[in-house]
C-alpha cells in the first residue's frame, strides 16, 4: 500500500472499500473511499484518519512515506466512524501528536467515543502554522453532523472538504478528470441527495463561509480529489442546497396483481403526454437511495400502493419513512392505488406524503380492483390537469 502524491509533500494515504453496498440505509453500488492526507512539514501533519477497519491501509500508506511515530498533528474533521474510528490507532502510534477537532461538538463527540486523547479544539477563524503552510478551520455544523469542520491551506490553495463535495465511490483513480465525469456527478448528486438533503440551509451558511476562498483542490472525504470540476460542483451545491426542481415527475409504486401497476403506467404516460418527463419506479427492482436521486430534483412525486392488512406496503412505507426524514423542498404530488375492499393504504400514503412536506396537488386516486379503460382515461385527464 503506497502514499500517491497529490502535491509536492503532500500525498493521500487513504483506504479503498470496494465492497462497501449499504451505508446505513443508502445503497452504494460503487463502493467508496475513505479519504485521508498526509502533509510533510515542519510539523507533520495527518487529516483524518479512515474507517477502523482499514486502519492497516492507512499505516502502510503513511510509512511508505515517513515513520507513523513522527506525526505532529492529527486534524480530525468529523466524529462519525467512517472518517475518526481509525484514530485511536494513529494515536498510539504517534502518542505526542496533537488532535485537532471542532469545539465544542467534536470535542465531546471524539471523548465520548475514543476516551481522553490529546485533543485541542478549534472554533472559527483558528489557525495552525505548520511551516510553510497554514491550516485554518472552518466548522460546518450539520453538514451533515454537528461537529463537522473543513480545513483550507492557503499556501496550497487546498480545502480538505470531509463530507461536502464528495461521493461513495471507489475508485484507484483519485483525480476526478480521470475518472468519467458523468459518474462522478451521479454520484455526487446521490451523495447530496441521500445524505445532505435535510441540510440545505447548512450547505448554504458553508458556501458563504467558503466564498471568496481561492481552490485549486478540493480534497474529499469520499471519491475523487477535484481539481477540474471544482466551479462545477460548487454551482451544483448552490442550486442543490436553494431546493430548485425540475418540472420532471417520479412514479413510484409497489403492487400485488398488477392493478397498482397499470395506474402507474397511465400516469407516467400522462406525464409524458402533458411535456413532463417521468420516471417509472417498481419500488422492487430499484434501491430507495437511487429512487430518491432522481426525486430530489423532480417537482413531482407520485406514489402508489395496493392495501393489505388495512395498510399500505411496507416497501412502500419504508420509502416513504425515508423520504421523510429528508425533508425534500418544493413538491408536489398525490397517492394512487388499486384495492379488493378496505382501500385505507391510499389515504395512508397521502397522509405520509403530507408530513414529508410534499405539497397534495391531486386528491388520493382509488381504484377496485382492475383498472377499465375508461378510469386510465380518467387518471390520465386529472394528471394533464396539474400540469397543464
Amino acid at each position: 500500500m503506497q502514499a500517491i502524491k497529490i502535491r509536492e509533500n503532500i500525498y493521500w494515504v487513504g483506504a479503498i472499500d470496494w465492497s462497501m453496498r449499504n451505508f446505513h440505509g443508502y445503497e452504494t453500488g460503487r463502493g467508496t473511499t475513505y479519504n485521508a492526507y498526509l502533509i510533510i512539514d515542519e510539523k507533520i501533519t495527518l487529516i483524518d484518519a479512515v474507517k477502523a477497519p482499514f486502519k492497516d491501509e492507512l499505516i502502510a500508506r503513511i510509512s511508505s512515506v515517513i515513520d507513523p511515530s513522527k506525526i505532529d498533528v492529527i486534524v480530525s474533521s468529523h466524529v462519525e466512524p467512517d472518517h475518526s474510528s481509525g484514530l485511536p490507532f494513529i494515536a498510539a502510534l504517534a502518542p505526542t501528536a496533537e488532535i485537532i477537532t471542532s469545539a465544542p461538538n467534536g470535542l465531546k463527540g471524539l471523548t465520548a467515543r475514543y476516551g481522553q486523547l490529546n485533543y485541542k479544539a478549534v472554533k472559527a477563524g483558528d489557525s495552525l502554522s505548520i511551516g510553510s503552510r497554514t491550516l485554518s478551520f472552518v466548522p460546518t455544523p450539520m453538514l451533515h453532523w454537528p461537529d463537522s469542520m473543513v480545513t483550507y491551506c492557503p499556501e496550497e490553495k487546498i480545502l480538505f472538504s470531509n463530507d461536502a463535495f464528495g461521493e461513495h465511490f471507489a475508485t484507484a483513480r483519485l483525480f476526478d478528470d480521470e475518472n468519467d465525469p458523468d459518474v462522478v456527478m451521479y454520484e455526487s448528486k446521490k451523495y447530496y441527495a441521500n445524505i445532505l438533503m435535510p441540510f440545505g440551509k447548512q450547505a448554504q451558511t458553508a458556501l458563504k463561509a467558503l466564498g471568496g476562498l481561492p481552490i485549486e483542490l478540493i480534497a474529499t472525504g469520499h471519491g475523487v480529489i477535484r481539481r477540474q470540476s471544482i466551479d462545477r460542483i460548487i454551482e451544483s451545491y448552490k442550486t442543490w442546497s436553494s431546493g430548485a426542481v425540475d418540472n420532471r415527475a417520479v412514479v413510484v409504486f409497489d403492487s400485488m396483481w398488477g392493478s397498482t401497476e397499470i395506474m402507474a403506467k397511465a400516469i407516467v404516460e400522462a406525464f409524458a403526454s402533458a411535456g413532463v418527463p417521468a420516471s417509472f419506479y417498481d419500488i422492487k427492482c430499484n434501491a430507495m437511495s437511487d429512487i430518491v436521486t432522481d426525486v430530489f430534483t423532480s417537482k413531482y412525486l407520485a406514489v402508489g400502493s395496493p392495501t393489505i392488512n388495512n395498510q399500505m406496503m411496507p416497501t412502500i412505507a419504508s420509502f416513504l419513512c425515508y423520504i421523510k426524514g429528508l425533508r425534500p423542498l418544493n413538491h408536489a404530488g398525490f397517492a394512487f392505488g388499486s384495492y379488493g375492499w378496505g382501500g385505507q393504504s391510499i389515504g395512508l400514503v397521502e397522509e405520509e406524503l403530507k408530513a414529508a412536506g410534499v405539497e397534495i396537488v391531486l386528491d388520493k386516486i382509488r381504484l377496485t380492483n382492475v383498472p377499465t379503460a375508461d378510469q386510465l382515461k380518467s387518471i390520465a385527464d386529472a394528471v394533464r390537469s396539474i400540469v397543464c
